[in-house]
């Protein structure tokens, strides 16, 4: 194990002592772990408490000032981003193509506002949910994990919702189409 790993893994046992000791002396805490369903659940209630004990044996860390993954990346594992907002992740560019991984936190489309773009986009939800709106069609879709969908150059289009912490995460594909 090298000694950054370990360091890494030392200071998460470290707060995960302290987040327990901390969990028996206030039993609203200890009852509100109780009451956790889920891994995220317990890291967003450690978070809360100021414990960040959501990193897993060789998950990458994320840099504090950039958001980005420091060290080789994980597709499906980085900081949810504030609620309302998302983050644009650029995995692959060429003058053609380009490639994005993004996250998204209880995010939707300003109001009144429209996306279009003059490339293909094809998107993947590789984790949560979302609901879409094309100005063309009357009502929404919603999308699942493992859902795709292909937007034409200039359709327009919106998000109407996301889902909160851990978020909803989309791979998405742009390309020029051929003339």
């Amino acid at each position: 194990m090298a000694e950054e790993q370990l360091q890494t893994f030392l200071e998460k046992v470290r707060q995960l002592n302290a987040f327990v000791a901390q969990s028996e002396a206030q039993p609203e805490l200890r009852a509100a772990l109780a009451g956790c369903s889920s891994h995220h659940e317990v890291v967003a209630l450690a978070r809360a408490q100021g414990y960040d004990i959501g990193k897993r044996w060789g998950e990458p860390v994320a840099d504090l000032q950039t958001g980005k993954l420091v060290g080789a990346g994980n597709l499906l594992q980085s900081p949810c981003p504030p609620a309302g907002e998302e983050r644009l992740d650029v995995l692959l560019k060429s003058p053609d193509l380009r490639l994005e991984r993004i996250h998204s936190c209880a995010h939707s489309t300003a109001s009144g506002q429209w996306c279009e773009q003059p490339q293909s986009e094809w998107v993947l939800l590789l984790r949560g949910s979302a609901r879409l709106r094309f100005e063309d069609e009357a009502g929404t879709r919603d999308l699942a994990v493992g859902d795709s969908l292909l937007i034409a150059p200039r359709r327009r289009h919106r998000v109407v919702a996301t889902d909160p912490d851990p978020g909803t995460l989309w791979l998405a594909l742009f390309w020029t189409p051929s003339p």
